[in-house]
């Protein structure tokens, strides 16, 4: 199948893509009208309705341009940040979220903190001084990455965190502490590997596409 090649299939919140909630979605169009008025927003950049319709219309092939105008658009975001994507210092996270023309209740799909792997959350614990929130972020992103991306059943990682909390005999997440989450993220990469067949994987840039193909 041949893509029209002046076709664009990614806005930044801050341009005017024209096209409203039937090209951006409910959740798209609202960022950018939010980022037009001022409103403080994370930076961020929406891939429009037309990729999904491309993607569907050729059985599961990304269209033609779109990884670039991705790649594009992240290198905006490291510039707008002063931070890197994938990092071992300081590394940029970023969230793809699902959204559409017409709500969806409990069809959309999320997956947060792209971008760690083990080097990446080890500079994300010495930029921040907080080791605790770095690990928390990089086991949440293994679970959500292999729930959505590669189909990793949810209550194996949902098992395994509770039989930690049973076995520090606490009955919060948030008590356990950096090193508990350490040990988790190790578990949780076992988990994974052991469902997919493959290591969980570290290149920040293989993550997202695999991301945004999956949601």
């Amino acid at each position: 199948m041949c893509f029209d090649q002046g076709m664009r299939y990614v806005y930044a919140f801050d341009e005017d893509a024209g096209g409203g909630r039937e090209l951006l979605g409910g959740k798209g169009v609202g960022l950018a009208e939010m980022t037009a008025l001022g409103i403080p927003v994370p930076a961020g950049f929406t891939i429009t309705t037309d990729a999904c319709r491309a993607w569907m219309a050729s059985g599961g092939e990304v269209p033609e341009g779109l990884d670039a105008e991705v790649d594009d658009h992240i290198g905006r975001l490291e510039e707008r940040a002063g931070l890197r994507f994938g990092d071992a210092e300081r590394p940029l996270l970023v969230s793809v979220r699902s959204g559409a023309a017409v709500s969806m209740p409990g069809m959309m799909d999320t997956i947060l903190n792209l971008g760690l792997g083990d080097v990446a959350v080890e500079g994300l614990a010495r930029s921040t001084g907080n080791r605790r929130f770095a690990f928390d972020s990089y086991r949440r992103l293994i679970q959500m990455y292999g729930e959505v991306v590669s189909g990793v059943e949810p209550h194996l990682f949902e098992d395994a965190l509770s039989e930690l909390k049973r076995s520090r005999g606490v009955e919060l997440d948030t008590e356990l502490d950096a090193e508990d989450l350490a040990g988790l993220v190790g578990t949780f990469k076992e988990i994974y590997e052991r469902e997919v067949g493959s290591a969980f994987p570290q290149d920040a840039r293989e993550q997202l596409r695999r991301a945004y193909r999956a949601v």
